[in-house]
């Protein structure tokens, strides 16, 4: 099942398994959506609110189990390329002990900070008991959520981006029937939702399962391998750690600067909430980069194939510069009928066009540092990752949209360029560490 992607070209295999990791990102974004539609035809907007703050808060805490796995998915990928199948094998195990012990630790944490979170956010009232019902469902579920997002990246460790697609697509499936039949036919609001999100992730770790017993992995993972090894886990940490973290800190910023939005007013806040929402369908693209070249590059690192590696970066920030630029330009001339499939009030669209054409500036400028980060972590430097995110929010992303907010009362779109003026930040840095990577490797190679 595993891929080799040390030979053969570096182009073909980057879009043969990007493209499946995109679909699947797709379909995850989409069927999030589904829940909050279908609670939306069924039901008022006390439940409304509840799955829209819920599955915020269970959002942030996927990307973040996600970051820690992508330490495990470049760990096997390098194991894989150096053709030490005991060592991937290793990892494997330890990645199901490991991810098993997180999500126990972290279902019990959330569930006494349940009523914590609500107060934090700000709930309205009338979505309290409804937000408390949704996340105590989502929360106990954390262990099959967690499974369902281990084994896709155990897969894409292994080269295999097309299996995890398979077990996304049949969660999609189930999770919009069981939202018309908890939410709809059985009238039960913000629960019914919960409920088909995890039973369905639940239903598509079962069908991985049986994916992995009629299929042949090229690994065996034996009861030994599931015994915890320190180097291993070293590893695993070293690298998913600092990805966790940023993802964790990306969130945050989010939610402040949708804050900030918020003090803006209604409209302001609409407007802000819907481009959002288109943006996170653009850095789709970005994002599938990211997986990709930390994948591929990963088996080429562990094969002492620099150069490959070095390839598929360049190949990855093409692509995602490129989409990134298309999307820009046509993003200019067609914000309002893409702001119209959201709303229909006049000055949501055109607040929302002010944001939308500088803030989608951010999607070829992010293309850039999201490769660049898919490199470094083949490498097993995430810190890298870790540290540009951390001071492009600190020093631009929060503090532009905060001034530019206060500055400009009028209008969204100063807000909007707060985001790529960030992320030509992170570029910079991270061009910065490419050199002085290349640099210390080529003076170590002489």
């Amino acid at each position: 099942m595993e891929q080799d992607f040390t030979k053969g070209s570096v182009l073909k295999a980057l879009i043969r398994f990007s493209i499946p990791y995109l679909i699947s990102c797709f379909l995850q974004t989409f069927y999030g959506l589904v829940d909050l539609y279908v609670t939306g035809q069924f039901n008022k907007a006390a439940s409304i609110s509840a799955v829209s703050i819920g599955s915020q808060v269970m959002h942030m805490v996927t990307v973040i189990i996600v970051g820690l796995a992508m330490g495990s998915t470049v760990t096997i990928s390098q194991a894989i390329g150096a053709r030490k199948k005991d060592r991937a094998e290793k990892a494997v195990g330890n990645t199901v002990g490991l991810f098993l012990l997180v999500s126990l630790i972290t279902t019990v944490i959330l569930l006494g900070l349940t009523d914590s979170i609500i107060r934090i956010l700000s709930t309205p009232t009338e979505a309290v008991s409804q937000t408390k019902l949704y996340l105590t469902i989502c929360f106990l579920g954390i262990p099959f959520i967690t499974a369902y997002n281990i084994i896709s990246c155990v897969f894409r460790g292994l080269g295999d981006s097309k299996s995890p697609l398979y077990f996304v697509a049949a969660a999609c499936v189930i999770n919009i029937g069981l939202d018309f039949l908890f939410i709809g036919y059985f009238k039960m609001g913000a629960a019914g939702a919960a409920l088909g999100t995890v039973l369905s992730q639940s239903a598509s770790v079962i069908f991985a399962f049986l994916v992995i017993r009629k299929r042949e992995l090229g690994l065996t993972v034996k009861r030994s391998d599931f015994i915890p090894d320190g180097q291993t886990l070293k590893n695993i940490l070293k690298i998913g750690f600092p990805i966790s973290l940023q993802d964790g800190f990306v969130q945050i910023s989010f939610m402040l600067i949708t804050i900030i939005a918020n003090r803006r007013g209604v409209i302001a806040a609409a407007s802000v909430g819907i481009v959002e929402k288109l943006i996170s369908f653009f850095f789709l693209v970005p994002s599938a980069m990211l997986s990709s070249i930390s994948s591929i590059a990963a088996q080429n690192v562990g094969a002492q194939k620099h150069d490959r590696a070095q390839k598929t970066l360049q190949y990855g920030i093409t692509i995602a510069v490129s989409f990134g630029l298309i999307v820009a330009v046509l993003c200019q001339f067609f914000c309002k009928p893409l702001l119209g499939l959201f709303s229909s009030e006049t000055a949501v669209i055109l607040m929302g066009c002010q944001y939308l054409r500088s803030y989608i500036f951010d999607c070829p400028a992010a293309g850039i540092h999201f490769c660049f980060s898919g490199y470094f972590c083949a490498y097993g430097k995430s810190t890298i990752s870790f540290l540009q995110n951390f001071i492009s929010i600190i020093l631009i992303r929060i503090p532009g949209a905060y001034l530019a907010s206060a500055l400009f009362p009028d209008t969204l779109f100063p807000m909007g360029i707060a985001a790529p003026a960030g992320s030509l930040l992170s570029a910079l840095i991270c061009i910065i560490a490419y050199v002085i990577m290349r640099s210390k490797s080529f003076s170590k190679a002489n």
